[in-house]
């Protein structure tokens, strides 16, 4: 997939170093929604053991990480993956984050709207949704952006970091 000078592929066990870079760049603002991925990217070996993990699920079809790569310089620039998947209905959640120093330039934006139309296309699944905190506008914005829309709150749908139980707002797409 592509858009402007930035593709989106999906994750190897070849991108360890990047990755984890990435992540640690990231990991304050990842730390309470992205809890999976930060309690297991601790170290460069972690990191690893992480990746051969979702890379491995991928191969089984109920987990798809991807990464958004800048092509003028080959940094990455975010992160989505497809989880929840349901291949009955056929659905799935979308997750994404963007690295800190693209945040805010559309980029995050235009990779989602390319991201749902592969989803859409390559998947065949008749609907994408996602979740985010109402204090995440962020992804708010690219949710409603890329043609998603509200269809509610998930009470006591998330447990953070810390602990704390908290409600997230459920947007969705069809195709």
């Amino acid at each position: 997939m592509k858009f402007d000078h930035y593709i989106i592929r999906p994750l190897t066990t070849d991108d360890l170093v990047p990755y984890f870079d990435m992540v640690e760049r990231n990991r304050k603002r990842l730390e309470d929604f992205f809890t999976g991925t930060v309690s297991r990217t601790q170290s460069l070996d972690a990191t690893r053991e992480f990746l051969a993990d979702i890379t491995e699920r991928a191969k089984s079809r109920t987990y798809f990480p991807y990464l958004i790569i800048d092509e003028r310089d080959g940094r990455l620039a975010g992160f989505l993956d497809l989880k929840n998947i349901d291949w009955m209905v056929p659905k799935s959640e979308i997750g994404f984050y963007i690295d800190k120093e693209y945040a805010g330039k559309g980029v995050g934006t235009k990779a989602l709207q390319t991201f749902c139309t592969y989803c859409f296309t390559t998947f065949g699944f008749r609907k994408l949704f996602l979740r985010t905190h109402v204090s995440n506008t962020a992804a708010r914005r690219m949710a409603e952006n890329s043609g998603f829309e509200r269809e509610g709150v998930l009470r006591c749908d998330y447990k953070t970091t810390s602990g704390e139980l908290i409600d997230l707002i459920y947007y969705g797409r069809l195709n």
